[in-house]
C-alpha cells in the first residue's frame, strides 16, 4: 500500500510518503494554513499514493481508533477544536487542503488521543464537581499517543516485559504506563499543556497560583495561555529550548532547567512506575530522548538496569500506517472521493 502520511505541526507540515513501511519520499513545508500550489506541488513530487493517513490531535471520547474520513467524520472533528484550539486547526487545516488536491484518494484520520482510551476511569477523572466535568468534557485524554503505541510495540518486539513506560521526549514530552499493549496511565491531560517540564511549555503548574497570577498581574486568559505555551519550559527557565545547546552549558540558569527537567521527569516515571506496579522496560524516543544520553542516564538511575533501558527512533508514521491497514483488514475500504469540505 502506498501510503500518504500527513503530519501538521505547529511550525511544519511534514509529508511522508510509504511504500509498504519503506520511505519513499518526503516533503516539509511550512506551518499554518498549507498553500496549496505548494502543497500541490510537494505531492506530486512524491508520486501516487493509494491512501491518506492524517495525524489528528484529538480524537475526544469518540474516536477511540482510526477511522475514515467522510462528511460526517469531518464535522465531528471540527466539534473537538474547543478541546485543542491549539493544535486541533493546524491537522484540519492540513486535512482539507490535501482533500482539495487528492479528492479522489480515501483518507484516514489517526489520533493521538486513542491509545489512551483504555485508561481507567481513576486515570481520567479530575476532582472536580460533576457538573462541570459532564457539561464541557472535562477528563483526562492524553496525547502523544501514536508515539507510545509504536514504541511500546517496537519494545515488546525486542523482548521487553508487559510493563513499559515510554518516555516520549521532544519539543513536546510525556510518558505513558504501558500493560500488555494497553496504555493504563499517562502525564497528559486534558491538553498538552499537563505534565512534565517542556521545551516552552510549563508542564503542570499549581492552579492556585495561575489564579493568583491572573489577578496580581491583572493577565487575560490568552497572555497567560501564552506565557504557559510558548514562554515557560526549559526556555523559561534558561532563555533556550534547544536541549542540545543547554546540556552543552555550565552556568547556574541551565544546570537548574536541567536538573527541574530531570526532576519532574523521574517524578513521571516514578507515578507511571506505580501505576504499573513495577517497571520491565523503560523506552525513551523523541529528539531528546533518543539523542540526550545524559539525560537518559539521570532519569533511569533506580529504576531499571542498563539491559532494559531502550532507545526507540520515533515513528508515528509506521503507527499510522499500521492503523489503516488495520482499517482495510477490517473490511472497509473508504470513501474514494471526499464531500466539499
Amino acid at each position: 500500500m502506498r501510503t500518504l502520511v500527513v503530519n501538521a505541526g505547529s511550525s511544519s507540515l511534514k509529508l511522508r510518503r510509504l511504500d509498504g513501511e519503506d520511505e519513499a519520499g518526503a516533503e516539509d513545508l511550512p506551518g499554518g494554513e498549507p498553500d496549496r500550489a505548494a502543497l500541490r506541488a510537494a505531492i506530486e513530487r512524491l508520486g501516487e499514493v493509494d491512501v491518506v493517513a492524517h495525524r489528528i490531535v484529538h480524537g475526544g471520547e469518540r474516536f477511540r481508533d482510526a477511522v475514515w474520513i467522510d462528511a460526517e467524520v469531518r464535522a465531528a472533528l471540527g466539534d473537538l477544536v474547543d478541546l485543542a484550539p491549539l493544535h486541533q486547526p493546524k491537522s484540519l487545516a492540513a486535512l482539507d487542503a490535501v482533500c482539495e488536491v487528492l479528492p479522489d484518494v480515501r483518507a484516514a484520520a489517526c489520533f493521538d488521543t486513542a491509545f489512551h482510551a483504555t485508561l481507567a476511569p481513576e486515570a481520567t477523572t479530575y476532582a472536580l464537581p460533576r457538573t462541570l466535568r459532564e457539561r464541557y468534557g472535562l477528563r483526562r485524554y492524553g496525547f502523544h499517543g501514536l508515539s507510545h503505541a509504536y514504541a511500546s510495540r517496537r519494545a515488546t518486539e525486542l523482548g521487553a516485559g508487559p510493563r513499559i513506560v515510554t518516555c516520549h521526549l521532544g519539543a513536546g514530552a510525556s510518558l505513558a504506563a504501558v500493560r500488555d499493549g494497553r496504555s493504563i496511565d499517562t502525564t497528559m491531560g486534558f491538553t498538552p499543556l499537563e505534565g512534565l517540564v517542556m521545551a516552552t511549555r510549563s508542564g503542570s503548574v499549581d492552579p492556585g497560583m495561575l489564579l493568583w497570577l491572573l489577578e496580581r498581574e491583572e493577565l487575560t486568559p490568552r497572555e497567560l495561555s501564552d506565557a504557559l505555551e510558548h514562554e515557560s519550559g526549559i526556555y523559561g527557565l534558561s532563555g533556550t529550548k534547544d536541549m542540545r545547546e543547554l546540556l552543552a552549558r555550565t552556568d547556574d540558569e541551565a544546570l537548574l532547567a536541567v536538573a527541574v527537567y530531570v526532576h519532574r521527569l523521574r517524578a513521571g516515571i516514578g507515578a507511571m512506575a506505580a501505576a504499573l506496579g513495577g517497571v520491565d522496560a523503560l523506552v525513551f524516543t523523541g529528539g531528546v530522548g533518543e539523542n540526550a544520553a545524559p539525560i537518559r542516564s539521570a532519569a533511569a538511575e533506580g529504576f531499571v538496569a542498563p539491559e532494559h533501558l531502550l532507545v526507540i527512533e520515533a515513528r508515528e508514521d509506521l503507527e499510522m500506517v499500521r492503523q489503516v491497514r488495520l482499517l482495510d483488514l477490517a473490511g472497509g475500504r473508504g470513501e474514494r472521493g471526499h464531500p466539499r469540505l
